[in-house]
């Protein structure tokens, strides 16, 4: 069944749940707003700050209680800003908070201690939206918003496509959600959730990659968070491109409520509230089941490769008197998919892949405060992946066999430890400890020619352990300058392999609205644990792993900052940076091109040497006028270059040297109805980049193998057409008393632009074929919220 037929149903049962009265609505609805403010540095309770919601008319404000909570109660439906302020902190403002009628919002709200003496407090809406939740950062970081991942058009509620759309990111061509920062390979991205780094959260992922199909981190349980694109703090390693530093929200712990979706992503229900009354603990869960399968069981579609996946995550936060606060954690992913691969009248199967996958995380952190300027976080989770996949391909008996099986199962035991403290006003110190516990049972074998004896690249299981720790110090010379330096360190068990890598990173407010950053660190990433055990014969036939003692590749980042808050609204950023990236895995053949970060993904079966170096290098600016009277943009650029140099002493483009990037967000919010409590709303993002570069198939090669063979000597020679991608949604929200309806409709490539991106091998055909850019993918969205 063609997609366009799956869209007419979706749209049918969609329209027909719209209220027919929605626009002739005329109560004023109200809801409730939560919170509490605490010491950014020692998370202790903060008495006496007050909030209040800038633009009020009357005048509605109030002050935290000796707990630091506090409750603003009958706030008007709508978008408002709040302004926090407390003596001897600095003030700070919470813009562009949506408040609907079905839903309270709750909210944890952090304060940095003033250096200088307050004498006065001036109430004034100065917003700090671009600046990351962790203050030991000064460049190349953004704080992001659930709200975000939502409004901006083609993120599909998925963090990792929304930060495609800040400078120096972009994303891959075919429509995964795999992230690109300066010209890294995304292998260079590391995913943390509530502090802790976790496997690849996503759906139909491959072995090695950061990237899926989709998500199975629900934006309906993240909170604010942040994501790095270069010289990371001390606290972060086994990184060398970005972090996702991911946060669950708390759930409310007052009132029960309850969220209910469907879309062409899934069908997912969300439950949240208190434990019991008079406890300040809460519950927050989610469930999501994919759509098309749940569709194509019922019989209302009907067509091969129907991804099905399902996904869960949770959050439970347990306060206690004496013991400090505990918090459970977990999130779970299940999918599987079968490809068929027919002739061109579909009568004939030529080839079938099966993809299976899973993926399970569980935690329990503790929070304890060690007098009135400490805690002490201490976080023990373990996560587990297991993935596999078949391959079969039509024999020239016109007999299925069994091509290639795959088996890749890793299991992880994390142990974190953190120590913050503030020394004073000017100084703050944060030190931890990271162990790692590493598990794995990894197999590949193939039989592309049907000789009827397997050929084995990878067999082995085990385990080995990675332990890391860190020390981060925070001078505030000054109310405008500030100082943070710090050393990360890792050690890998497996072969004996260590880094002791320096970070610093220094800012200068010059003037009330400008400043200056300069950050600089050194950072390492582990490979791909399949990649260590790789498995090849030597001259005598015997069978050995070449790659057992490959080092961490590593790169030196600089960075310098401008930032200009131009008005209230409006805020300008450039950055240049410089990286020199060494220690790079490329194969030990003195003629051969190839490099370790260029495989995007699957088995990398070659004997490596860390003999590797490379350079990326460029320029980016942003300009964003943040959401303000129901409207906002946001325009980012950039110009960089991304080059390596392996065995051969030649200088070549990455595989990811796009060279230059472009996007413009922009999306304007109506209000209808007498009281304007309803919202109509659209967004766009344009993007217009250069394209990656592929390697040529070598047709007479790939067909004497039966599998792809590349040209030899042309290893990404070539060069893919720049893409034009149009993205475009709208959607329509409906405020009545206890409920809240919102419907969506996302447009992702709205044009159907089909720009050649790479080539590759059919086994099934034996022919080369086109892998063209993801075509036009509608997606719809119901939400209720009750």
């Amino acid at each position: 069944m063609k997609t366009k037929h799956c869209i007419v149903i979706y749209l049918i049962l969609l329209l027909g749940n719209i209220p027919t009265n929605a626009l002739s609505i005329n109560t004023q609805y109200y809801q409730t707003i939560r919170g509490k403010v605490i010491d950014h540095e020692t998370k202790q309770a903060l008495i006496g700050a007050n909030i209040v919601i800038l633009n009020s008319e009357p005048f509605k404000g109030t002050a935290s209680d000796i707990d630091g909570n506090f409750i603003l109660e009958k706030v008007k439906i709508g978008r408002v800003s709040l302004f926090i302020s407390c003596m001897g902190y600095e003030a700070k403002t919470i813009s562009n908070i949506e408040v609907g009628s079905a839903k309270q919002i709750i909210l944890e709200i952090e304060l940095v201690e003033s250096v200088t003496n307050i004498q006065e407090v001036k109430v004034y809406p100065k917003t700090a939206k671009h600046e990351t939740l962790n203050k030991m950062a000064s460049v190349s970081g953004q704080a992001f918003t659930v709200e975000e991942t939502s409004r901006y058009s083609g993120a599909l509620n998925d963090p990792a496509r929304m930060v495609s759309a800040y400078a120096g990111v972009s994303s891959d061509g075919e429509g995964s959600n795999e992230i690109i920062v300066r010209g890294n390979s995304p292998k260079g991205i590391q995913w943390r959730l509530e502090g802790v780094e976790i496997p690849n959260p996503n759906h139909f992922a491959d072995e090695g990659s950061t990237g899926g199909a989709v998500n199975a981190l629900n934006s309906n349980l993240l909170r604010n968070s942040d994501f790095f694109t270069g010289a990371f703090t001390a606290e972060y390693g086994n990184a060398y491109s970005g972090i996702f530093d991911i946060n669950l929200r708390s759930g409310n712990n007052a009132k029960h409520e309850q969220t209910f979706g469907f879309s062409t992503m899934g069908i997912d229900f969300t439950l949240e509230g208190p434990l019991k009354k008079g406890y300040s603990g809460s519950y927050l869960a989610n469930y999501r089941y994919s759509s098309l399968e749940l569709l194509n069981n019922a019989g209302v579609i009907d067509f091969d490769g129907i991804p099905k996946y399902q996904d869960g995550s949770f959050k439970l936060v347990l306060p206690t008197k004496k013991a400090g606060k505990f918090t459970f954690f977990g999130l779970f992913g299940k999918s599987n998919m079968i490809n068929k691969e027919e002739n061109d009248e579909e009568t004939i199967t030529l080839g079938k892949n099966k993809i299976e996958s899973n993926l399970n995380i569980v935690g329990v952190t503790n929070l304890l405060s060690l007098g009135k300027k400490s805690y002490l976080k201490n976080t023990l989770a373990w996560s587990a992946t297991n993935s596999k996949y078949q391959s079969e391909i039509l024999g020239d008996d016109n007999m299925m066999f069994s091509a290639l099986q795959e088996k890749y199962q890793h299991d992880y035991l994390k142990f974190n430890s953190t120590f913050n403290t503030k020394l004073n006003a000017k100084n703050s110190l944060k030190v931890g400890l990271q162990f790692t516990r590493m598990g794995f049972d990894i197999n590949s074998k193939n039989d592309f020619k049907n000789s009827g004896s397997f050929i084995t690249d990878v067999d082995s299981d085990g385990n080995s352990h990675f332990i890391q720790s860190f020390v981060n110090w925070k001078y505030r010379i000054t109310s405008q300058l500030s100082l943070v330096t710090g050393v990360h360190a890792s050690y890998f068990a497996l072969n004996d392999d260590y880094s002791i890598e320096p970070r610093a990173g220094l800012k200068y407010k010059f003037l009330s609205n400008q400043s200056i950053s300069f950050g600089f660190g050194v950072h390492s990433k582990l490979e791909s644990l399949s990649t260590y055990f790789i498995q090849q014969n030597n001259e005598n036939n015997i069978p050995y792993k070449p790659n057992k003692d490959l080092k961490m590749s590593k790169a030196k980042h600089y960075v310098i900052g401008y930032n200009n808050q131009l008005t209230h609204n409006l805020h300008f950023k450039a950055e240049a940076y410089y990286q020199d990236l060494y220690h790079l895995a490329v194969e030990n053949d003195p003629k051969s091109k190839i490099i370790l970060l260029d495989i995007k993904e699957g088995l990398a079966d070659y004997d490596f040497v860390n003999k590797g170096t490379g350079k990326n290098y460029g320029v980016e600016l942003s300009l964003e006028r943040f959401f303000f009277n129901n409207f906002y943009y946001l325009f980012t650029g950039s110009l960089y270059q991304s080059k390596f140099t392996a065995l051969d002493g030649i200088e070549r483009n990455s595989r990811y040297n796009g060279n230059y990037t472009a996007n413009l967000l922009i999306g304007k919010e109506y209000k209808v109805g007498k009281k304007g409590l309803n919202r109509i709303g659209w967004n766009a993002k344009a993007t217009y980049r250069g394209g990656q570069y592929y390697t040529p198939v070598d047709l007479t090669k790939s067909r004497e193998a039966g599998e792809t063979i590349y040209k030899e000597n042309s290893e990404f020679s070539k060069q893919g057409d720049d893409l034009f991608i149009l993205n475009l949604t709208f959607n329509y929200k409906i405020n009545r008393k206890k409920t809240r309806h919102e419907f969506k409709l996302d447009l992702k490539n709205a044009t159907n632009n089909q720009a050649k991106i790479l080539e590759r091998y059919n086994k099934a055909t034996r022919e080369i074929e086109n892998g063209e850019q993801l075509s036009l993918l509608p997606s719809l969205y119901y939400i209720l919220y009750f």
